[in-house]
């Protein structure tokens, strides 16, 4: 059974997952409309693997006898500078979600909920991930500038993620 503080601080958790799922959808399309394709495929993958994660919150709140609690999203941006920008602001929400997650972790270790723990403990493992691969773009888009040959190159290497 999940405690009250357990259960609200994962329905959190749900509405900041799709939340970014929405977020990356905006990306994406603001990608499509500036012609980058690959970034766009990259953004739209996110999206799906994000929402992916909103929804095994859901049913582990199910599978607990929980109650999901749906909460109403915040309108993402989308407008940005260049793809670099675009990244930054990847990288940076990244940031904010794995402390999100480590906050979740915590209140699972204050109510010895060993399950939510365990599942927490996967979304960790995630964010480091996350910020790796986002760290790593950042780093290159700076490396090549906001426009050129090189962009196009980051830009099909982007497309390459399967969506």
């Amino acid at each position: 059974m999940l405690s009250k503080a357990v259960q609200d601080a994962i329905n959190e958790q749900v509405k900041n997952e799709l939340y970014s799922a929405y977020l990356y959808l905006s990306m994406s399309t603001y990608c499509e409309s500036n012609n980058l394709p690959g970034a766009a495929r990259w953004m739209r993958a996110q999206a799906k693997e994000e929402q992916g994660h909103g929804l095994k919150l859901i049913d582990f709140v199910l599978d607990r006898g929980g109650t999901v609690a749906l909460q109403a999203l915040a309108q993402p941006p989308a407008e940005f500078v260049s793809l670099l920008d675009l990244f930054q602001q990847v990288l940076d929400h990244e940031r904010k979600v794995t402390a999100m997650i480590n906050r979740l972790y915590e209140t699972a270790v204050k109510e010895s909920d060993y399950p939510t723990q365990n599942l927490m403990r996967w979304y960790i493992d995630e964010q480091v991930e996350e910020e790796k691969n986002a760290s790593l773009i950042v780093e290159q888009l700076k490396m090549v500038g906001t426009q050129g040959t090189a962009l196009f190159m980051i830009d099909e290497r982007l497309g390459a993620r399967g969506g």
